[in-house]
């Protein structure tokens, strides 16, 4: 048995009725005791603890870590402001990369180029030389693909465009290098297999950068390689974050087979809730809304992609929660999401008791927000996602009011809300969502005010969304808080974020974090 006191003269502990304190005292990874109570409790060991503040450690509630972990041994595209600058970028890495090595991955993001038209296999294939390219789109919902990965995958002016799905064509019919949605998984045998980096030292080398922005728990999006890996980690000691696996569409007859449920597992390792797409992403104008798009590149007429038909929709989430598996369901558009709350409502009257979450919930008609509460869904969103694309809503949606980022007006409605990245979508750095959610302003301080301002919620509201409200998401209600009882998970970080929130929030972005500490065992220090 240890037993330690961590002691500072400001410690954020998360709880409503004592939200500050001066001590913790911990036994075994959990918090036994607080303040005069913690300083009284004895200890064989004082730990004082550096920094402006300590605060519970972050959970990320939607987070991609394959993807951020395989990532960061591609080429990144993600600031190039040109399609000759990403070429550029492209022909560079390919120059330094091994003979052959399949392309992947890159995040280019069309919407920020000078000429914001999406690219063809044509100019991916004049920098690929002999290789196989499939680069994603910053949002993960669109592919440009070489000449060669078309040739490779089969894909011809034939090709039927896959259910969910579209392979983008030119005047003539044939395959641009451009395709959408569930027309992805065309090519995805590409880049997986041969080839590919081993998975688990690109996790642990991503483990390490969530730990030191402040993460100390997450709910994965990605597959069974994910999967694996992390419990691989978890036999060896080496993982440190607290992960809760969410279950992709594809895999859930084997963990059904396999008898997983949602909150199985133990304190370092859980199973999470299905994940299931109903629509695309804003940025790829494939999220699914009501009335069509507006704007010079919408297309015409297009009102985005029902990713997955609302009657096999149904039909899966039912299957998910007979077997005792929560449901966490992608929709950005406003369609999208009145068709989710429609199946969730479909499941609650026929008793399902599970939890229930839309992800993203960007774009939702006034009129379905009271739908949240009263079927009891949970709002999985990202502040970041807000700041990045509100110059982009406003060009393709056009002036109809929609709860768009609505923070503000989910809590209100006293609607559950969990935070997170997205990332790679976004950076997985917390203090840069939490700097979106208090000011709605990027990091430049645009727009002035923040953009409907209105929507903005409190340094309180948006860490408890990081915490408690990200916790209760995935079953967990011991972690989360610095109180009795809780796992003590915890941050030090040079800045205290409630005291800038009233002088400087902007300046909340650029908090660094000196330690972290999982289970009270030291897992990062600066």
């Amino acid at each position: 048995m240890t037993r330690s006191l961590f002691r500072h003269h400001r410690i954020w502990t998360g709880d409503r009725e004592s939200p500050w304190t001066t001590a913790l005292l911990v036994e075994d990874g959990r918090v036994v005791a607080v303040g005069d109570e913690a300083r009284a409790g004895g200890a064989a060991e004082v730990v004082d603890l550096p920094g402006a503040l300590v605060m519970p450690g972050l959970h990320d509630a939607h987070i991609h870590t394959e993807w951020v972990a395989r990532d960061l041994a591609e080429v990144d595209l993600r600031e190039a402001r040109s399609l000759e600058e990403s070429l550029g970028l492209i022909r560079d890495h390919v120059a330094s990369s091994p003979a052959g090595r399949p392309l992947s991955s890159g995040r280019w993001n069309s919407n920020r180029w000078a000429v914001p038209v999406q690219p063809d296999r044509h100019a991916l294939d004049s920098v690929t030389e002999d290789r196989v390219a499939v680069l994603d789109s910053v949002d993960g919902h669109t592919v440009w693909a070489n000449s060669l990965a078309l040739h490779r995958a089969g894909i011809t002016r034939d090709t039927p465009d896959p259910v969910g799905g579209e392979i983008v064509r030119d005047a003539q019919g044939e395959p641009t290098g451009i395709l959408r949605e569930s027309a992805q998984r065309l090519v995805d045998p590409l880049i997986e297999g041969e080839g590919a980096e081993p998975l688990r030292p690109l996790l642990e080398r991503c483990q390490q950068w969530l730990l030191s922005v402040g993460l100390t728990s997450i709910t994965d999006i990605d597959g069974e390689d994910a999967r694996a890996a992390y419990l691989a980690m978890h036999a060896d000691g080496a993982l440190r974050l607290r992960v809760t696996k969410c279950v992709r569409d594809p895999d859930l007859e084997r963990a059904v087979a396999e008898g997983r449920r949602s909150g199985q597992g133990d304190d370092r390792f859980r199973v999470g809730p299905v994940k299931f797409f109903s629509d695309g992403a804003l940025g790829s104008h494939t999220a699914h809304m009501s009335e069509p798009y507006v704007g010079s590149m919408a297309g015409h007429g297009s009102c985005g992609i029902a990713v997955t038909p609302y009657p096999v929709l149904v039909e899966r989430i039912r299957m998910s929660l007979a077997a005792g598996l929560d449901v966490a369901t992608h929709a950005i558009g406003d369609e999208a999401n009145r068709l989710v709350l429609d199946a969730f409502g479909l499941m609650r009257e026929e008793g399902h008791r599970g939890i229930l979450r839309i992800e993203h919930a960007q774009h939702v008609r006034p009129v379905d927000l009271p739908r949240f509460r009263s079927l009891d869904v949970v709002a999985s969103m990202q502040p970041s996602h807000c700041t990045a694309d509100l110059e982009l809503a406003d060009e393709i949606i056009g002036p109809r009011r929609l709860a768009s980022y609505a923070w503000r007006s989910f809590l209100d409605a006293d609607i559950r809300v969990a935070f997170g990245s997205d990332a790679p979508v976004e950076d997985p750095n917390p203090f840069y969502g939490l700097h979106a959610a208090v000011t709605r302003q990027r990091p430049d301080g645009t727009p002035l005010g923040g953009w409907r301002p209105e929507e903005r919620v409190t340094l309180d509201e948006a860490v408890r969304a990081y915490t408690v409200g990200a916790q209760a998401a995935v079953r967990r209600t011991d972690v989360g808080r610095l109180a009795a009882g809780q796992l003590a998970d915890f941050i030090c970080v040079d800045r205290d974020p409630w005291a800038l929130e009233i002088v400087d929030p902007m300046a909340i972005r650029d908090t660094t974090v000196l330690q972290t500490w999982v289970g009270a065992e030291l897992a990062f220090e600066h």
